[in-house]
């Protein structure tokens, strides 16, 4: 293969994971807290409808990223109201919120826009463009160093440089901060932290709206900057290849980047196979081609992820002792 072609693999591969690391990095909070999120598929639904009819009416896509962070971050407060307050079941709750963002997007769509659920297109300063790094144009000319800086490491958007940025960031500060430390104790003996004094629901809400903030990105990043404006259903299944990640990687923040890589890359050579054929198998379905990352997905937990074990406090809500 061409490096021309491998090159375009990887530059799209890196940007089909961005959702992804942006969701399973929300995911690693929210759970590294003890709070199980299934429904960062539809927090990252709800933001991206939020940033794509905000940017639409505004004509601003930093307008529109802070309306899709809001609109992440008040369901992510619903989700600790249910889980943490009122001690309701984590995963029922995720569930229904991932309903309600799959509904409310579409009936709110059609009915403000006309046009199916979608939005209308973006262009100019209500879309993030691409980021021409300096040098970029300088080295192309360069063999191999080159087209792998030019074409891959620059020209990206911003929100995939802030995405991949985010990984040494939570890194340190989970494993580098009292905040991480008490995060990651709240996860796996909360009693032991009320017992110091520290409140376990102020921690856990924190979680959830560090969660709601990085969903906010994920699905900004997808109608305002891989797309231009809101689909219907537009994640995809996003969220739940996301929470694949999360526990392939078993909740670490860099082996979180890097199972997201590999899924973004499944993804990308999924699309360059469309319509090819091969001998003796003729032409590939196209709906084969669409299932494979998920299928893949599967494979991937069932053998090779090993044994994951999850915080234990994780998906358990806590009654403070008298």
């Amino acid at each position: 293969m061409e490096l021309a072609n491998i090159l375009a693999i990887v530059d799209s591969a890196i940007r089909l994971s961005t959702p992804l690391l942006y969701a399973a990095l929300a995911g690693l909070y929210s759970e590294r807290s003890g709070i199980f999120d299934i429904s960062l598929e539809g927090k990252m639904l709800l933001a991206a409808f939020a940033s794509g009819v905000v940017a639409a009416l505004s004509g601003s896509a930093v307008v529109g990223l802070l309306a899709g962070v809001m609109a992440a971050i008040g369901f992510s407060l619903v989700h600790g109201l249910a889980s943490i307050t009122y001690r309701g079941n984590q995963i029922v709750s995720g569930v229904a919120l991932n309903f309600i963002a799959a509904g409310i997007t579409v009936i709110l769509g059609d009915a403000w826009f006309k046009q199916g659920g979608r939005t209308p297109q973006l262009d100019g300063a209500a879309r993030f463009g691409d980021v021409v790094l300096p040098g970029a144009h300088a080295l192309a000319p360069i063999p191999v160093i080159g087209p792998i800086y030019a074409e891959v490491i620059s020209g990206q958007n911003v929100l995939v440089y802030v995405a991949f940025l985010m990984v040494p960031l939570t890194w340190w500060v989970l494993f580098r901060t009292r905040f991480g430390l008490r995060l990651r104790a709240v996860g796996e003996n909360p009693a032991a932290v009320d017992t110091a004094g520290i409140s376990v629901s102020w921690l856990r809400y924190r979680a959830v709206i560090i969660c709601g903030v990085l969903t906010g990105l994920a699905g900004t990043y997808l109608a305002v900057a891989q797309a231009a404006g809101f689909n219907r259903d537009m994640t995809a299944g996003k969220g739940y290849i996301a929470l694949a990640a999360l526990i392939f990687a078993k909740w670490r923040p860099v082996p979180v980047m890097f199972a997201c890589l590999l899924f973004g890359l499944l993804d990308a050579i999924s699309i360059r196979i469309q319509g090819v054929s091969l001998p003796g198998v003729g032409e590939i379905s196209v709906q084969f081609v669409q299932a494979l990352p998920y299928v893949l997905t599967v494979v991937l937990l069932a053998g090779f992820v090993g044994k994951a074990i999850p915080p234990r406090a994780g998906g358990v809500p806590y009654v403070k002792e008298r």
